[in-house]
């Protein structure tokens, strides 16, 4: 896909299709005021027909009016004009989209950058654009038999911007939203993989095969005996009960000579049947997802690595399946970790914790800057905040304060939930130093207190996305959040942000 500016007129422009907006109680945008007075007031008409509507979301498609050189017209209705924010730029743009795809456009014209966003500029809009861009074309068919559909002919993108001063904020979006896309789409093809397929070592050899790909990038994968040599018996108790080998996923980019890097951590249990504590039948299905939080800071390090940014990031992922056998952890059971702390197993169905705290653990000999944890770690969770925000948790504040930041900044949302001692007490165990679950109240708090116990003396910050990685139903799939908060956050510390 490539991408272009231009100050052209809407009614002006040879190309495909047109996106214009127009507001409620018929308030026309920036192209659509262009194309009615070319056109001798014929959106007005349109409005007054009903044929066309300010409501947000809704689109419809015109040919051939008459004074624009573009053969269609696409009008999406961008809601109040007072309250058009980014949430509601980002529904309008992929409402345009989808009604492009009906056709055959190859190039296309895009008129609602130059509406007034809140708290979004011609670098947002475009980012934002590229990857609605790819969310339309992002298709999950590898495990279809028989012929495939065609995808969206479109090849050409172009962003009308207001003034020649934007044209390079605009394009740096487009190629930042373009990277962010592409790691997203890695991330959604890694949770849509079926388990049979995504094991832990097809896991690490898709982080093997990016390293092939990126030259700054470099890639070691620990196999169980390594991991029993470094004590990880948490990690290890989780995949007791399968054939499938675990893996240690380390990822090293290397973009800035003697700067100490941002550890990310991602959860990767590629199926979680819950273990000997059984997960109920129904919707297990979706176990496959236990390992989104991999996949999104693997799809992180792919967009870094594409854009070439000057920081350094590794990625640490523990990769097992957690299922029953009879040689399983059983609840009750005893384990030490890597870092010497003993943890009475009462729920082994809360195995997402059992492998961070290892891989956590494992990360301090890189001397990390930051290190953040990703995770489909709590049911309490989707409780809490349900499908929109992901939990952030943090002892530091201010690291707090900067995810939830990127979040807004990349309409990738998070929510600072609580982390204190009180919490901490329900992990209280006779037997060890902890236990993995602290009972119903307060669940996924108390996860992230369980990992707190392993982070002393780093700036850490734990996001629990148990309720954004993935869609459930008719549509179901991944996601692909969060790599745009996730991208958000290094390319602000690599400077990368105009």
């Amino acid at each position: 896909m490539k991408y272009f500016t231009t100050t052209s007129k809407a009614s002006r422009r040879a190309v495909d299709c047109v996106i214009v907006g127009i507001y409620e109680r018929s308030k026309l945008g920036a192209g659509a005021a262009d194309i009615d007075a070319a056109s001798g007031g014929a959106m007005k008409r349109y409005i007054k027909s009903g044929d066309i509507s300010g409501k947000l979301g809704e689109s419809a498609v015109l040919t051939n009016v008459a004074g624009v050189r573009a053969p269609r017209v696409v009008v999406v209705g961008l809601g109040k004009s007072g309250d058009f924010g980014v949430p509601q730029y980002r529904r309008a743009i992929l409402a345009g989209l989808q009604s492009i795809s009906k056709t055959r456009s190859q190039q296309v014209l895009n008129c609602l950058t130059l509406e007034n966003v809140s708290d979004a500029d011609a670098y947002y809009l475009a980012r934002y654009t590229a990857q609605a861009v790819g969310d339309m074309l992002y298709r999950f068919t590898e495990m279809k038999s028989g012929r495939k559909e065609p995808g969206m002919p479109l090849k050409q993108i172009g962003l009308a911007i207001a003034k020649r001063g934007d044209a390079a904020r605009s394009m740096r979006g487009a190629e930042h939203g373009v990277a962010i896309a592409s790691g997203m789409s890695l991330a959604k093809d890694l949770g849509n993989l079926p388990a049979n397929v995504c094991t832990p070592s097809y896991l690490a050899r898709t982080a093997q095969k990016l390293a092939r790909e990126h030259k700054n990038l470099q890639t070691r994968v620990l196999n169980e005996a390594e991991m029993k040599r470094l004590g990880m018996h948490s990690l290890l108790s989780v995949t007791a009960g399968t054939k499938e080998p675990a893996r240690l996923i380390v990822m090293q980019y290397k973009g800035k000579a003697g700067k100490a890097p941002v550890v990310l951590v991602g959860k990767g249990v590629t199926f979680d049947s819950g273990g000997i504590s059984l997960k109920p039948g129904p919707g297990m299905d979706e176990m496959k997802y236990d390992m989104c939080g991999a996949a999104s800071v693997i799809g992180a390090i792919s967009a870094i690595a594409k854009l070439k940014l000057p920081i350094n990031v590794n990625v640490v992922v523990p990769a097992v399946e957690n299922l029953p056998s009879g040689k399983a952890t059983r609840p009750g059971d005893i384990v030490k970790s890597m870092s010497g702390k003993t943890i009475e197993i009462l729920n082994t169905d809360a195995e997402g914790r059992l492998i961070l705290c290892d891989a956590l653990t494992y990360s301090r000999r890189f001397k990390p800057d930051t290190i953040i944890d990703v995770a489909t770690l709590t049911g309490a969770c989707v409780i809490a905040l349900g499908h929109h925000r992901t939990a952030v948790m943090s002892s530091n504040d201010k690291l707090a304060a900067e995810i939830v930041a990127a979040g807004i900044a990349s309409d990738d949302r998070g929510w600072h939930m609580p982390l204190s001692d009180e919490y901490t007490s329900q992990l209280d165990s006779n037997f060890a130093d902890l236990a993995n679950v602290g009972g119903r109240d307060g669940g996924s708090i108390t996860a992230g207190c369980f990992l707190g116990e392993f982070t002393d003396g780093m700036n850490w910050a734990h996001l629990d996305i148990a309720g954004t990685a993935w869609t459930s139903g008719k549509s179901k799939g991944a996601t692909g959040r969060p790599v745009p908060m996730l991208t958000e956050i290094l390319l602000a510390r690599a400077g990368a942000l105009p």
